[in-house]
């Protein structure tokens, strides 16, 4: 199911960034970062009350700037906005209403969206005497708010949460449902018709020639499958330096919608910082997910290249290293036919089921080599585990202290799980019972 996008946009400095944390501090998962992605994170999931949702930070929104950098920032804004289900304004009560605010009030009069109004830093005695001239702008609903403190930031998210359509359990598809994502220009849509075998879907050197995900129905060797591809940024006049920064939100609702993302590397660049957040997304939303590295025909090399290539995507970017990656030409169509194959393979692991007994036995082979086995000074020990789904696999395991399990040990477990079991390219959730 698609989860909606609400994005935070304002002036710079208004304090977007602290209220962006301020509710990912609410979410009932905490999802584990990723060294060198944090620093410049502009998306997350997160839940209110049960209900999930993407929210989205974005730089400062000045309507008249010839600054270079709050260009860009206002160009970033834009495309958030463009691509938002659900729109929170938010402007600084300690400068008060400035033009700049007016200004965009107007523009965002004309964006058919909800629009939620915030005035923020209400929690100074400026901001208390300024927010009597926010209501001059004309709005039916203000909502002042400190996100520094958490004041009122509850009051805006009720608010929020009715247009949030409630979590549901997805249902199994009768055919496969597969991604293409990656940055603009990596080849997505000339993957898919080459995987088709028929000029279906419009291609382009020009990126964000995809306006819109398209779901094609493809059969192989009697299998059939759906392909989503995935749209690239909305505007043409919009792709420049720096905006390909929100490319990656245009993949999030293909993944919602996906059983396996083939993630589209561009072998030329290597993986950059949009491919890792498109990667955590894809882990995050419990999805099976191959590596594509394309235009490997134009890449200098040896017998020897493609293994380094792998070598070098496991070491530097461990959490990767259970994907498979395929070397292939979506242009020429190298070894494309190939990802057919490992399609069919990282489905079977999606839905793979291991039965208790033989479940219970791996517990009992691992249970002595547990790391950090002690909680307290008592021994931690797990009594005994049980898979509670699949698509991806989940495990729920029942022990005598649940705090004591923590990421080390999960990891433990799940590395070993892969040495025994394989599954290779899925993601695999614990959850923690007392007995």
């Amino acid at each position: 199911m698609k989860k909606p996008i609400v994005a935070i946009i304002g002036r710079p400095n208004v304090g977007k960034s602290t209220l962006f944390n301020r509710i990912l501090g609410k979410r009932v998962a905490i999802v584990e970062d990723i060294p060198g992605v944090t620093r410049d994170r502009n998306y997350a999931v997160t839940t209110y009350c049960g209900r999930e949702f993407i929210l989205v930070d974005t730089g400062g929104l000045e309507p008249e700037t010839s600054d270079y950098i709050l260009s860009q920032m206002r160009t970033q804004a834009e495309i958030a906005v463009d691509e938002a289900d659900i729109i929170i304004f938010l402007m600084d009560g300690i400068q008060g209403l400035t033009p700049a605010d007016a200004e965009i009030v107007g523009l965002l009069r004309k964006v058919s969206k909800p629009v939620f109004y915030s005035v923020n830093k209400i929690d100074s005695k400026k901001g208390i005497a300024n927010l009597s001239d926010f209501y001059t702008i004309g709005v039916e609903k203000l909502y002042p708010i400190s996100a520094e403190h958490g004041t009122d930031v509850d009051e805006l998210l009720d608010a929020v949460h009715p247009l949030l359509p409630e979590t549901q359990e997805e249902e199994e598809d009768v055919y496969p449902k597969i991604a293409i994502v990656g940055r603009p220009n990596a080849g997505k849509s000339t993957l898919i018709n080459r995987l088709i075998g028929k000029e279906r879907l419009v291609t382009s050197p020009t990126p964000g020639t995809t306006r819109d995900s398209i779901d094609t129905v493809v059969s192989y060797y009697k299998n059939q499958y759906i392909f989503i591809d995935t749209a690239g940024i909305r505007r043409q006049s919009k792709i420049e330096k720096g905006v390909e920064y929100y490319s990656v939100i245009r993949a999030l609702s293909s993944i919602d919608r996906c059983d396996i993302a083939i993630l589209i590397l561009d072998a030329m660049e290597g993986i950059a910082v949009q491919d890792l957040k498109i990667a955590r997304y894809i882990e995050d939303s419990g999805k099976g997910c191959i590596i594509a590295l394309n235009k490997w025909d134009l890449v200098e090399k040896d017998e020897k290249t493609m293994d380094k290539y792998e070598k070098n995507i496991r070491s530097n970017y461990p959490h990767l290293s259970h994907l498979p990656c395929i070397f292939i030409s979506a242009l020429t169509g190298i070894r494309a036919s190939k990802i057919y194959p490992e399609i069919h393979s990282v489905m079977e692991e999606y839905s793979r089921q291991i039965t208790t007994g033989e479940l219970n036995r791996f517990i009992g082979e691992i249970s002595a080599r547990l790391p950090s086995s002690t909680y307290r000074g008592k021994v931690l020990k797990i009594y005994y585990a049980v898979q509670t789904g699949r698509r991806p696999p989940k495990f729920t395991l029942f022990v005598n202290y649940p705090l004591g399990i923590g990421t080390n040990i999960k990891r433990f477990i799940e590395n070993s799980m892969r040495d025994k079991w394989g599954f290779k390219g899925v993601p695999i959730r614990f959850a923690v019972r007392s007995k």
